[in-house]
């Protein structure tokens, strides 16, 4: 495992992390020295091994009077463990559940907007973002224990960027505590939610501090949003833009990788004008959909001379891209309709040589090492069931989409 990427000191404080083992270590030191508040949202909080070490340091800050707000996702989490809940309540950890699945689970279309994000802003001087969620490296909820550590990234922050990102998660848990009064009917309750209260007028202040980055600070480092209101298409829009104007090379590591035909195209674009594309997409069965719907698409990125590798070490679930060797993003966003479309996202996006250059050693180690080659021949003569799985796969997703509204 390489060592955490040397902190950039550009105002942000920009920092790399691959896995738990470079993560977890960061968070809990952060956690550990919260003088106010934690706030933290993750799609699974997964309580075996080190991710117990997560939960207790959310504790310890509590127990000294840290405001700590956790939210966690219905569908990735669904409820908290008895025994961590009451142990939540004791220490004081203000936590929620985002849109429970309810008796119909999965078969209701309005649960399958997640809460996919993987925050975390402390005081609103440090901040994290990745597609890291609270499970150990060596460890799945689905899957048991692995034999090697999947491979995933985050990236650290300070500055204005971790206000942003703490801005993004206190608007989410004042929505959320304004629905639950209403679903109570508790009138009063709810317009307390409303209420400036100290906290929400600091919050206020802070987000007219960075609602104009542009003429705030460097504009090096961004947070970008994905949900159902005002940043519908932002994260993909960005992925758009930096392909287009890539000259050189585009290297993306992405674990559900079903693009729609603009980002598609802007790719086989790329490829077609002389840039070397690279993509690193998961090897490993992991779920149905997600796993064969993928492989319909390889065809007309194969023929536009795209690079294709399956990684199949561990399980890939890294959402990370570097292009030209300067612009790099990390967040939670796969590249397919769910987070696209429905889900609630988060990326940044770092404009910086260093950490470009240490992100992308790293993905092109693990096509090395890890990955495998897709061969267009041997695509080409992939066997009938093969085709029948990735056209059910694709064709479900369809129909999902239809049901929510979307066409992709």
């Amino acid at each position: 495992m390489a060592e955490p990427g040397p902190e950039r000191s550009d105002g942000h404080g920009i920092r790399l992390l691959q896995g738990s083992r470079e993560f977890f270590p960061a968070l809990i030191a952060a956690i550990d020295g919260a003088l106010a508040e934690v706030w933290l949202e993750t799609y699974i909080f997964d309580f075996n091994a080190s991710g117990a070490d997560v939960a207790q340091a959310l504790m310890r800050a509590a127990g000294r009077g840290v405001v700590v707000h956790l939210v966690v996702d219905g569908a990735g989490t669904g409820a908290l463990p008895p025994s961590w809940r009451a142990r939540f309540d004791r220490a004081g950890v203000q936590w929620r559940v985002y849109a429970p699945l309810g008796p119909l689970g999965y078969l209701a279309p309005s649960r399958w907007r997640r809460l996919h994000r993987k925050l975390c802003a402390v005081d609103g001087r440090v901040a994290f973002c990745g597609g890291i969620n609270i499970v150990d490296d060596l460890h799945d909820p689905s899957h048991g224990t692995l034999a090697a550590p999947r491979l995933d990234f985050a990236l650290r922050a300070q500055g204005a960027l971790a206000l942003e990102v703490r801005a993004a998660m206190a608007r989410l848990w004042w929505r959320m505590q304004l629905m639950r009064e209403v679903g109570r009917s508790d009138l009063p309750a709810a317009l307390g939610a409303l209420r400036p209260t100290p906290a929400r007028r600091m919050l206020r202040v802070r987000r007219r501090a960075t609602a104009n980055p542009g003429q705030q600070r460097p504009t090096r480092a961004l947070l970008l949003l994905r949900d159902n209101l005002r940043n519908r298409g932002r994260i993909e829009r960005a992925y758009r833009k930096a392909i287009a104007d890539a000259r050189q090379e585009v290297v993306i590591a992405n674990a559900y990788f079903v693009p729609g035909r603009k980002l598609r195209r802007a790719l086989e674009l790329a490829a077609e004008r002389g840039v070397r594309v690279l993509l690193l997409l998961q090897g490993r069965y992991e779920s149905f959909m997600q796993f064969h719907a993928t492989r319909p698409v390889y065809r007309q990125l194969l023929d536009a001379g795209v690079e294709i590798h399956e990684y199949g070490a561990s399980f890939l679930h890294a959402k990370v891209a570097v292009i030209d060797g300067h612009w790099v993003t990390v967040g939670s966003s796969n590249l397919e309709p769910l987070s696209l479309l429905l889900a609630r996202e988060a990326n940044m996006v770092v404009d910086d040589a260093a950490i470009a250059a240490d992100l992308r050693a790293r993905l092109l180690g693990a096509m090395e090492h890890g990955g495998r080659r897709v061969d267009p021949a041997d695509y080409a003569n992939r066997p009938w069931r093969q085709r029948l799985g990735e056209r059910i796969a694709l064709g479900l997703m369809r129909v999902a989409l239809f049901l929510t509204g979307y066409r992709y």
